[in-house]
C-alpha cells in the first residue's frame, strides 16, 4: 500500500509539472514596424472605382462641372473616375466609337494614381477637325480589370 501511494504522489507530481511546464509558441510573434513607420491596415492598399462620370468642362475640384452624355462634334470630352482607399494603382480609359455591331477603337490611356483616400482621376480625349456624329463608349479600368463604362453620343 505504501508503494501505492509513494506511485500515485510521483504521479501527481509529474502532471502537475508538466501542467506549468511553459509551451513554445506555434506561431512567430508579429512583426513590430520600426519607430516612425506605419503599420498597414488591411483596408490600405486597396484602391476601389465609386463613380465614373463625363461632362465638357472640369470644375476646381477636378471633378467634371455639369455632367452629360451628349457632345458636339467639336467638344472635348472629359472622363473622371473617382476612387476611394489608398495605395497605388493602374487605371486605364479605352475610348471606342459604335456603328451598329461595329466597334472602332478612338484612344486609350494609362494612369497610375497614388490614392490616399478620394481621388479623382480625370481622362479625356479631343478631335480638332470634330468626331463623327454617332455613338460612344469609355471603358475604366483598374488593375486592368473592367470596373465600368460610360455610353455618350455625338450630336
Amino acid at each position: 500500500m505504501a508503494k501505492l501511494r509513494v506511485v500515485l504522489v510521483l504521479a501527481a507530481l509529474v502532471l502537475g509539472l508538466a501542467g506549468c511546464k511553459k509551451e513554445s509558441p506555434t506561431q512567430p510573434p508579429a512583426a513590430v514596424p520600426p519607430p516612425g513607420s506605419q503599420a498597414q491596415t488591411p483596408a490600405e492598399g486597396v484602391v476601389s472605382v465609386v463613380n465614373i462620370s463625363l461632362g465638357k468642362a472640369l470644375g476646381p475640384d477636378k471633378k467634371v462641372a455639369a455632367a452629360t452624355d451628349t457632345f458636339a462634334k467639336g467638344d472635348t470630352i472629359y472622363a473622371v473616375v473617382e476612387t476611394t482607399g489608398s495605395g497605388k494603382a493602374p487605371l486605364k480609359a479605352k475610348w471606342t466609337y459604335h456603328r451598329g455591331d461595329k466597334t472602332a477603337p478612338v484612344s486609350e490611356d494609362s494612369k497610375t494614381i497614388s490614392a490616399s483616400g478620394p481621388t479623382a482621376t480625370e481622362f479625356h480625349v479631343s478631335k480638332p477637325d470634330g468626331w463623327p456624329l454617332g455613338d460612344y463608349q469609355v471603358e475604366i479600368l483598374l488593375n486592368d480589370k473592367s470596373v465600368g463604362t460610360k455610353k455618350f453620343v455625338v450630336k
